[in-house]
């Protein structure tokens, strides 16, 4: 019987808007897993460090999901490359705090190699089974990454060694990862669980182009759509490169293509990227045609997906890929990377297009063919609803408490 669950997202908290610092596609995971976890009936308390002083200790979202901002080192944001010396302190931290206020955990679900190192140390103060998620691995990104683009420090990559070996499940978000872990870090694989995450379907389902439109202020121009973290993994410059590629006027509306970024600076080099950005749409003439705009709540985006053609992402690594599920759920066509996750969450020919390799012509082909030809982008479109369907909070939660009662009762 699994009553509570412990969940650590040390490095950002379920309830920061995703697209800003380091919160993304984590956050909305840990957040619904959580509140579909606590409409069943079974507790979910978050631990995540305090960043900020005028945080209250404990925020309930629903009933039965709380939020404990733990004191892990100044109350203030932090980059990810600063925490490694605060796990310890957190760990001790949350568990005094189960301890102090006699609270019992059944199962201890940590999220990423920083909280996956504070869940080993918690999993040994208290004597609970561990599962972690790492929705990013160091050495896959370092494979796939952009030229100068810094490398993982070895912290990270002696942690996720560390994680793997010492916890008792390690949950992939798909069979590309499971393969990841093998591969990469030469995981058990009788210790491995795949268990991809869920979308809102009751926030994500296709609507009236035109009225989406009409409620962000767009106009009849065809739009390519991007979202998430500026970051150089993104891919946004070949976004970008892929607009200028395109012809002018495509059938899909009036005037030549746009491509509007949804999404904010993120990690330490978020600002020089988003001004490399800035200067590449302008060394290409493409300013006016290249629209930023900040990170949104989840009605708004949804909006967003509704009002565009096409959403395109070539990202350098995605261990799963949730705004893809998300715009497809919305109807919205993808035009992906075949890499990680993507090549999992995008169907190829039937909900979008998944691309080989990373250059910015082929992103083109694809998008244009879209574009340009109504009734493949129709087909699309009822595919990638489809196919989304498969994708759902309520089945991602049935896996998981399958996955907590192996580890309760092994």
């Amino acid at each position: 019987m699994i009553n509570q669950i412990a969940y650590l997202a040390l490095h950002t908290s379920p309830l920061s808007q995703p697209g800003t610092g380091n919160a993304g596609g984590m956050n909305v995971y840990v957040d619904e897993l959580a509140k579909t976890m606590a409409g069943r009936g079974v507790a979910s308390v978050v631990f995540t460090r305090r960043t900020d002083l005028h945080q209250p200790g404990v925020v309930e979202p629903v009933p039965g999901y709380r939020v404990v901002h733990v004191g892990a080192g100044p109350p203030m944001p932090m980059p990810i490359g600063e925490l490694a010396p605060l796990v310890p302190r957190f760990a001790d931290r949350v568990v005094d705090w189960i301890t102090r206020n006699q609270e019992r955990f059944d199962v201890i679900h940590s999220h990423y190699w920083l909280s996956g190192r504070a869940g080993v140390l918690v999993k040994e103060a208290l004597s609970l089974p561990l599962a972690n998620s790492f929705h990013t691995l160091g050495r896959v990104k370092d494979v796939s990454q952009r030229t100068g683009e810094p490398r993982s420090p070895s912290v990270r990559l002696r942690s996720e060694e560390e994680v793997i070996a010492l916890a008792d499940c390690v949950v992939a978000a798909t069979p590309y990862e499971f393969d990841d872990l093998l591969e990469h870090y030469g995981a058990s694989p009788e210790r491995m669980r795949v268990s991809p995450p869920g979308v809102d379907h009751r926030l994500f389902f296709p609507g009236d182009r035109g009225e989406a439109r009409l409620r962000l202020g767009l106009g009849s121009e065809p739009i390519a759509l991007f979202v998430g973290r500026i970051q150089a993994h993104k891919g946004i410059d070949i976004a970008i490169r892929m607009l200028a590629a395109m012809p002018s006027s495509v059938v899909a509306g009036d005037g030549p293509p746009q491509l509007i970024i949804v999404g904010g600076p993120s990690g330490p080099h978020g600002e020089a990227e988003l001004a490399d950005l800035r200067a590449l749409a302008a060394d290409l003439g493409l300013s006016h045609r290249v629209r930023l705009i900040p990170p949104q709540p989840h009605d708004q985006l949804a909006d967003f997906y509704r009002a565009a053609d096409v959403l395109v992402m070539p990202s350098r690594s995605e261990s799963f890929g949730l705004v893809a599920v998300e715009a497809q759920a919305c109807g919205l066509p993808v035009v992906a990377a075949r890499v990680g996750g993507l090549a999992y969450t995008v169907a190829d020919t039937e909900s979008g297009l998944l691309v080989e390799g990373h250059e910015p012509e082929p992103f083109a082909a694809a998008a244009t063919a879209i574009l340009d030809h109504p009734e493949f982008r129709a087909k699309l479109s009822q595919g990638a609803a489809d196919f989304a369907t498969r994708f759902s909070w309520p089945a991602a939660a049935d896996r998981f408490m399958e996955l907590y009662k192996e580890l309760v009762q092994p």
